[in-house]
């Protein structure tokens, strides 16, 4: 049986989908680097900001809501605030009414803060978003204005 590849070797541009987001000072923990839920905030923010910047998405006044039903995430290596960083976005699943994300969490390699650009993928995250209805609360499929804009972050294979 073959082994699955080392998700450690991803690089950004193994994700279809870049994100460019920012910490703040308050994001570091006691031990000098982001504290382990702030990786969460990114990779929803990155999530969220992507659609929001691409289709219009208003939880407030929409029939269906995307909420999430499973996250995860291994931690390869430490960042710290200030340094820019970058989510790679991809889908690896679009079901009926959920969709899976891999979110991969880089040092922007357009503004390096050492002089010296690191590909090296520091976070890797998996996140599983269940449209629901917003008056049932229960799952309902997945709006075709935003399953097109998922189809877009699915990796074309090599």
């Amino acid at each position: 049986m073959p082994s699955a590849p080392d998700p450690r070797d991803l690089t950004l541009e193994d994700f279809p989908v870049h994100r460019q987001v920012t910490t703040r000072w308050s994001d570091n923990d006691m031990y000098g680097h982001l504290n382990n839920a702030v990786y969460y905030e990114l990779f929803d923010s990155a999530i969220n900001g992507w659609q929001a910047e691409h289709v219009t998405v208003d939880p407030l006044t929409d029939a269906t809501q995307g909420v999430v039903a499973e996250s995860g995430c291994a931690f390869y290596a430490e960042v710290a605030f200030p340094a820019p960083l970058v989510v790679g976005i991809r889908v690896t699943r679009i079901g009926t009414s959920s969709v899976t994300y891999q979110l991969g969490l880089f040092v922007d390699p357009e503004h390096p803060t050492t002089g010296e650009a690191d590909p090296a993928i520091k976070a890797l995250g998996h996140w599983v978003h269940v449209e629901i209805d917003a008056t049932t609360r229960r799952s309902t499929p997945i709006p075709d204005h935003l399953r097109r804009l998922m189809e877009t972050a699915v990796p074309v294979p090599a």
